[in-house]
Formats: structure tokens, C-alpha cells, sequence
């Protein structure tokens, strides 16, 4: 079921736009996942590692030199030959990154400031200008109900075009009108397709509210996190954290809508309720992934909760 309340955005927050995509390149300067993340960052702490960084990709095996890392010593090659060898690496120049843009129904309610596909939308292009400026391959995958959309890792503006067009196909999709298409796994689908795509030493954003999550969900994320830096970005509406104590709200499924007054007691204690528990348990579920969570409400703008989440002020370190 999707709901739509009385309190509606203003015009331009119900859906993203190409332009305004794009245009969010300018405000991702200064923004990074890496680079000197307080203690307290979404990336530190005891289930939130810092991210890998670059990887190291293998070179050669030759002779051992003094002044080499004993720690590279190669034991099997050491022992057949009766003499020291080592490993030699090369770092890699850029890795690839990958966003999971979640622009399913389930995405199409917003109480305020704009509806969780807009700030799923916002939240890709961000990510993506921040992974391109990094020197990164950026790519990703957009869902909705029915249609799943891959874009693979390029560096260049015209692959995060690309990205972003897609994702505005997909959130322009979406209209009150439409039925739910009753896929209750469509994230594990997505998240599987994901696996067989990723490979290892990517960074992969997950950026949804989470719809349909359960225990299959939650061991397709350490899956993924056992070889890549996962980072889930939790989409929510404010409505869930404090139900209104008065007004109406329209709950609409497919074509068929019923308003409600919020202020009865059959309706605001058991819907706010099932709100405020859902958004709980989605988000326990992702910290026993132990893959870093971020979340984003709509009632505020998208760029400044990814500041304070990354621990940073107008690109500078706390």
C-alpha cells in the first residue's frame, strides 16, 4: 500500500528532474566517503569500519631484496624454491562504484518537503558526482516494481548522465494511479543481481527505504559486504517518526483511495504504530548486517543530512 497525505510538497518536489540531477555537481565538491572521517562518522565505529580505500592489485612474484615488506614474504613459492619470494602490488587507480536506486511505489509517498523517490534521486546523483570527483568508475542499478535498469561503471560525465536519465525515467514512472506490482522480494532480487555483477572491491550504495527487507535480505548484504564496501542509505518520511495528531491523510492503492481522520483513536494509534515499527526494524536489520547506515528524511534537504552524516561541514573536517 502507498500513501499520499493532505499536507502535499510544492510543485517540483513530487518528482526529480534531469537539470537538478546533474546541477547537484557543483554541491558535492568537499564530500567524501574516505578521506578524514571523525570518530564519530557514519563510516567509523564498531559496526561502520572505514572504507578500504583503493585496492591492491597483484604485480609480480620475484626475489626477495632487503628493504622488501617481510609481511608480502610469499610462503609456498619460499618453500619450493628454498629462498625467499615476495609479492609486489600495484595500487589500483580507480575502483568502481555502484548505486541501487530504489524507485519501486513503495517510494512514491512524502508528507513533506519532497516524496522518498525525489531523495532517493538526489541522493544517487550526489553519490555519484562524490565517486566521479574521487577519480572513480561510476555506474548503478535503478529498480522500480517491474524494471531494473544497469548502467555499468564509466568514468566520464556523460556514464553519470546516463545514471541520472535513468533514474528519472524511473521516478517519473510513478504515478498514485498505478497498481502495486506484489513483489515482496524485489529488493533480494535486486540486491542478488547485484552480486553476480559486483565482483569484489566496489562501493556499492544502497540507496531505498528498505520495503520488503527480511532475513534473505540481510545475508545478501553481508554477502556483498564480505568483498565490497557497502553503505545503506535508508529513505524515510517524517510522518513515520511523529504521526500527525490531526488532519487527513488519503491512503491510496492502485485507483482505489480512502481518506482518514487522523485525529481518531482507531486510526492515529494503530497507523502510527505500524509507521514508527517498520522504520525500526528495517533499521535493526541493517545493523546487524553490520554494513554503515545512513538515514535520510524528507523533511529536510538531502545535501546537508549527507554533510552531517559523512561528519563534515562545507567539505571540511570536523
Amino acid at each position: 500500500m502507498t500513501a499520499e497525505t493532505g499536507l502535499h510538497p510544492p510543485d517540483g518536489f513530487v518528482y526529480a528532474s534531469l537539470p537538478q540531477l546533474m546541477a547537484l555537481e557543483h554541491h558535492s565538491r568537499g564530500l567524501s566517503f574516505l578521506s578524514r572521517q571523525p570518530l564519530s562518522s557514519i563510516l567509523s565505529g564498531v559496526h561502520a569500519s572505514r572504507l578500504r580505500g583503493r585496492g591492491l592489485s597483484f604485480d609480480e612474484l620475484r626475489n626477495y631484496t632487503p628493504g622488501d615488506d617481510l609481511r608480502h614474504l610469499d610462503a609456498r613459492a619460499t618453500l619450493r624454491y628454498g629462498k625467499p619470494f615476495v609479492r609486489t602490488f600495484t595500487e589500483e587507480r580507480d575502483r568502481p562504484t555502484l548505486l541501487l536506486v530504489d524507485q519501486r511505489m513503495n517510494m512514491y509517498f512524502g508528507s513533506r518537503h519532497c516524496f522518498k523517490s525525489v531523495a532517493a534521486a538526489q541522493l544517487a546523483s550526489l553519490c555519484a558526482w562524490m565517486a566521479f570527483h574521487a577519480g572513480d568508475r561510476v555506474g548503478g542499478l535503478v529498480f522500480g516494481d517491474e524494471t531494473l535498469e544497469h548502467i555499468r561503471p564509466q568514468r566520464s560525465r556523460a556514464r553519470i548522465e546516463a545514471l541520472c536519465a535513468a533514474v528519472i525515467r524511473a521516478n517519473h514512472a510513478l504515478h498514485a494511479a498505478l497498481p502495486e506490482a506484489g513483489q515482496p522480494d524485489r529488493l533480494d532480487t535486486v540486491l542478488r543481481h547485484c552480486l553476480a555483477s559486483a565482483g569484489h572491491d566496489h562501493l556499492i550504495c544502497i540507496i531505498s527505504d528498505f520495503a520488503g527487507a527480511g532475513d534473505q535480505t540481510l545475508q545478501l548484504l553481508r554477502q556483498l559486504s564480505a568483498h565490497n564496501d557497502v553503505i545503506a542509505m535508508q529513505v524515510y518520511d517524517p510522518i513515520a517518526l511523529q504521526f500527525p495528531d490531526k488532519g487527513r491523510i488519503t491512503i491510496t492503492q492502485g485507483s482505489v483511495q480512502r481518506e482518514l481522520q487522523v485525529d481518531k483513536r482507531q486510526v492515529h494509534g494503530p497507523l502510527g504504530d505500524f509507521l514508527s515499527g517498520r522504520l525500526r526494524d528495517v533499521a535493526e536489520l541493517l545493523r546487524r548486517s553490520r554494513v554503515p547506515l545512513m538515514m535520510f528524511g524528507t523533511g529536510e534537504e538531502v545535501l546537508g543530512q549527507l554533510r552531517l552524516a559523512l561528519g563534515r561541514l562545507t567539505g571540511s573536517a570536523r
